[in-house]
């Protein structure tokens, strides 16, 4: 994701001025959203001179209350794809004006009516060398705290990834993981509760194991290589990671729909991804975009970890969300 590029914008920008000046952009914070706002924002500025605005994090219920008031604040919001799948749903998003953003090179798996993808990702294992004895290699590890003790950092709100790699490390086979024993994960997870940190967004994540809070976390990969980036002394295991992808959504009621749409077509065009990509670590969702990156970094990104991956059934989440949660938040408060 990073913007733009001329020739999408330069049809755009004879009308932009007469509908809009400036939109805002909301994402996770940290690292993610710096590279976001390098590669898309400033770039789709300097082109269309809209400016984006930045809020964050993202926040669901933040997102919900803004619909339901009829008072929305942001344009364009970068989301998790079970929670757009289940919004759109729910009649929270704007469709997006394909006429607009350009469809045909897009990953179709990261792509609906109402969404585009903004980046492709994997949940890994990683760990503060300095506060571990050996190198961890599995979920099953995160759970071993006689073989590695220390606390574990878990993401936590509910959403995909916990579940599942609970139920991995107790020894549940990849493909048959679905439908989610919400009751087998749970009792596994009761097993390291008093030694879990939960993270709510990415840089949290970043700050826990970069100072050896955690010993062990589950991280996004474009925040563990960011941490690499930046010299921290970091371990990062790929076996069994755990694949999804953020989307980039409108709100129903979008102040600014016009930008928002133009800002799409940019942040999803080629060159938009494939600065995105480069700068964070996280795959693009344009076809196109690895013809335009360095060979090391195309090696680099999660879709050149495929050996042992898995990916996280987005479907069944957004179909099960609601009840998950419940559970979740119920077990979280115990």
């Amino acid at each position: 994701m990073k913007l733009i590029f001329a020739g999408i914008l330069a049809g755009l920008m004879a009308t932009t001025a007469a509908k809009a000046d400036e939109m805002v952009f909301t994402s996770w914070g940290g690292t993610t959203q710096e590279a976001q706002t390098k590669s898309w924002a400033e770039p789709f500025t300097a082109s269309s001179s809209i400016k984006v605005l930045q809020d964050g994090p993202t926040d669901y219920g933040k997102l919900k209350a803004m619909i339901d008031a009829k008072n929305v604040t942001w344009d364009v919001v970068d989301v998790e794809m079970d929670f757009a799948i289940k919004a759109a749903k729910d009649g929270l998003l704007e469709p997006i004006d394909f006429a607009v953003v350009p469809k045909a090179d897009l990953d179709p798996r990261f792509s609906n009516e109402s969404a585009v993808g903004s980046f492709y990702y994997s949940f890994v294992l990683a760990w503060n060398k300095g506060s571990v004895s050996g190198e961890p290699a599995s979920w099953a590890d995160m759970f071993d705290i006689k073989k590695f003790p220390g606390k574990r950092t878990f993401y936590k709100w509910s959403a995909p990834g916990v579940i599942e790699i609970a139920l991995l490390a107790d020894g549940v086979p990849a493909d048959k993981l679905y439908p989610l024993d919400l009751d087998r994960a749970f009792k596994k997870l009761d097993t390291i509760k008093s030694d879990i940190v939960w993270w709510g967004g990415g840089a949290e994540s970043q700050q826990l194991i970069a100072s050896g809070e955690a010993t062990f976390g589950q991280l996004w990969n474009g925040r563990v290589f960011a941490l690499e980036k930046d010299g921290a002394d970091v371990g990062v295991s790929w076996n069994q990671n755990l694949t999804a992808a953020d989307v980039l959504v409108v709100p129903k009621g979008a102040k600014n729909k016009d930008a928002a749409m133009k800002f799409l077509a940019a942040a999803t065009s080629p060159t938009g991804q494939a600065k995105f990509a480069e700068a964070s670590g996280y795959a693009p969702v344009n076809t196109k975009a690895k013809a335009e990156m360095p060979a090391d970094v195309v090696k680099s990104l999660p879709d050149a970890h495929v050996d042992g991956q898995i990916n996280l059934d987005m479907n069944y989440w957004a179909e099960h969300r609601d009840e998950i949660a419940t559970r979740w938040y119920a077990w979280q408060a115990k």
